[in-house]
């Protein structure tokens, strides 16, 4: 499929970089969740200082790592 270029020589994004954003955008939206739910989640059983800390952060990595491979599928199959 011919790509279509711009009125300024600007061409479209490819699908590599489609995915790339996708995943990128992904992990960043699974931090934010991974910290509000990490956070809430580790307040409840009355973890503080550096217990909480390395819980939150665990948890942000995990939610950031699996949201970012469905968001930079959808991204590729939407291409």
């Amino acid at each position: 499929m011919p790509v279509a270029v711009g009125p300024y020589r600007q061409s479209q994004p490819s699908c590599f970089n489609h995915v790339n954003m996708g995943f990128m955008m992904g992990y960043a939206v699974g931090m934010a969740a991974g910290m509000l739910l990490g956070t809430f989640s580790c307040l409840r059983i009355g973890l503080w200082g550096w217990e909480l800390m390395g819980r939150i952060r665990k948890t942000m990595m995990q939610s950031g790592g699996i949201f970012n491979i469905f968001v930079a599928i959808r991204m590729c199959i939407q291409y």
